[in-house]
């Protein structure tokens, strides 16, 4: 439907209707009661206006006289709309409104500017400026998305089943009103740290699995691993206080710690992670320039992929004791290690490290990010309250997918899983490396083959390629993109704002299939070829 034009032949409606448009599509009562509320509100029709009866409006419109009939109802019950029995409809005097100004000699009523509301000038609002959040995936997997697993190998029609069962138990206990049976979940508010069945098996499986000692009475349920690094940050942290992260490192981990109001600090990291040496550099215990906190990635540091030794690991135990600094330590893509077991905590390292570690973990990587389930574990003495922060932050997560969850990890799913997706995680990485050197690399320059080499991969789900600079990463980035090929640039991911002066790209590796894998591999190489041909690399 278009604007209503020329005047109909029937007698002429009380106001010029000729500003009023219909869609096709949409909601006719909603579209007539949102433009006619908004006339009122901008002051084009005056107070004590006569309205055109509901037959007449609707006949201008070409729709039902019911349709307006409703529309006039839903004006009248806000206020804006008076109905005098035998008189019709006028428009309600509300205090507070603009005056009705003359329409233009067209006949069309004058366009009104809103002005723009003012932004709130808060510190916290001014670093959400600088933040950029996650693309969202499109449906189909693109070669090399990174921080997505391989959700083509979700057991969807197991899942699927785990939760038909848990809507079935929660029928059949309204049914029998067997509530308290032990098979049925409450749909009311649950504790905040989470079901005490899953936190038991969350502590067992890092007990067991990643040789973390710990009990379910330290475990909090939260809504993926970011959440929890905001947890932390707010419970831990006050305005002011300063918070190291690893530079390079994970952009959205600093901005959740940011929410504090702490300052983050950058740490540069080497071919064995963090430097603990570069700590000592930024202040001493108890001087304002000291760290009261410190993020790492271990296990596998992200985005570059290192893991850290165990001397350095021991190193930076001794100075988070002699600095009196917690140690906040994100388990990134733990699991997928290929050589080998993953490797322990640094809680796992000695009893004191316990009571300065808190180890954060996330199913987003094992099952698909889209669940929001994660982990924190801290000292038992501690989750009373960070429990009742979850609570404040968004009350708890959802009670099905923590049954199904534990169900899942329950019924020795889980660990098959995760073996399942270990070993499709290592094909493809062999698929990327293979290709590379056989697809990749011969078709581009011999100057630049020995330069753009990626870094072997031990664990994770990434592959890191090192430039020699910034420039030449915005080229290549761009280039990627224009041929359909999704690679992170690390000015992009690597921190908020970006700390570090290195350079370099990251490969996803999981989302897609070897044949997959081999074709954009080959894609990428023909992208490059002309701008590295172009390109002198002891000029880069």
């Amino acid at each position: 439907m278009g604007p209503i034009s020329n005047a109909p032949a029937h007698a002429p409606l009380p106001f010029d209707a000729t500003g009023l448009r219909l869609e096709a599509g949409g909601g006719l009562i909603q579209q007539i009661h949102a433009q006619l509320k908004a006339k009122i509100l901008q002051g084009e029709l005056k107070a004590g206006a006569q309205l055109p009866t509901s037959r007449d409006l609707a006949r201008a419109l070409g729709v039902s006289r019911n349709t307006v009939v409703r529309a006039y109802e839903q004006l009248s019950s806000e206020g804006c709309l008076l109905t005098r029995l035998g008189a019709g409809c006028f428009v309600a005097a509300i205090e507070g409104l603009p005056q009705a100004t003359a329409a233009k000699s067209s006949g069309a009523s004058p366009q009104k500017q809103t002005p723009p509301a003012d932004e709130p000038n808060t510190p916290l609002w001014q670093r959400l400026q600088d933040y950029e959040p996650t693309p969202v995936a499109p449906p189909t997997p693109r070669a090399f998305r990174y921080g997505l697993p391989a959700l083509d190998l979700f057991p969807h029609a197991l899942w699927a089943r785990l939760q038909a069962r848990f809507w079935r138990r929660q029928a059949r206990g309204v049914r029998q009103g067997a509530r308290e049976h032990e098979d049925i979940a409450s749909l009311s508010y649950s504790e905040a740290a989470g079901l005490p069945r899953l936190r038991e098996l969350i502590a067992s499986y890092l007990s067991h699995s990643r040789g973390l000692p710990c009990s379910a009475e330290q475990v909090i349920v939260t809504a993926g691993s970011q959440q929890a690094i905001a947890m932390a940050a707010l419970a831990l942290l006050q305005p002011g206080d300063r918070v190291g992260m690893e530079s390079p490192g994970y952009r959205a981990a600093a901005a959740a710690l940011g929410l504090s109001g702490a300052t983050v600090v950058p740490v540069p990291v080497d071919e064995q992670g963090l430097r603990v040496n570069a700590l000592e550099a930024l202040g001493r215990a108890g001087s304002a320039q000291a760290l009261k906190l410190l993020y790492i990635t271990p296990s596998h540091q992200y985005p570059t992929g290192v893991a850290m030794p165990l001397q350095r690991r021991l190193d930076l135990l001794d100075w988070a004791e002699r600095h009196q600094a917690w140690l906040l330590e994100d388990d990134y893509d733990g699991e997928y290690s290929f050589s080998g077991l993953p490797l322990a905590p640094l809680s796992a390292l000695n009893a004191r490290a316990q009571q300065r570690t808190l180890y954060i973990g996330s199913f987003s990587k094992l099952l698909f990010p889209g669940l929001r389930l994660g982990y924190l574990v801290a000292p038992k003495a501690w989750v009373p309250q960070l429990a009742r922060l979850r609570s404040m932050l968004d009350r708890q997560s959802s009670i099905a997918d923590q049954v199904v969850m534990a169900d899942f990890m329950a019924e020795g799913h889980f660990l098959r899983h995760v073996r399942r997706m270990r070993r499709g995680a290592r094909q493809r990485r062999d698929a990327l490396m293979q290709a590379w050197s056989q697809l990749l690399l011969p078709q581009l320059p011999p100057s630049w083959q020995g330069l753009l080499k990626l870094q072997p991969v031990d664990a994770g789900l990434q592959a890191f390629l090192p430039l020699p600079s910034r420039a030449l990463e915005v080229h290549l980035h761009r280039a990627a993109l224009a041929a359909g090929i999704e690679i992170g640039s690390l000015a992009l991911v690597g921190g908020l704002p970006a700390h570090s002066s290195q350079a370099g790209l990251t490969l996803g590796f999981a989302t897609v299939g070897p044949a997959e894998i081999r074709r954009a591999t080959q894609a990428l190489g023909r992208a490059w070829r002309p701008l590295l041909l172009a390109a002198n690399p002891h000029s880069v």
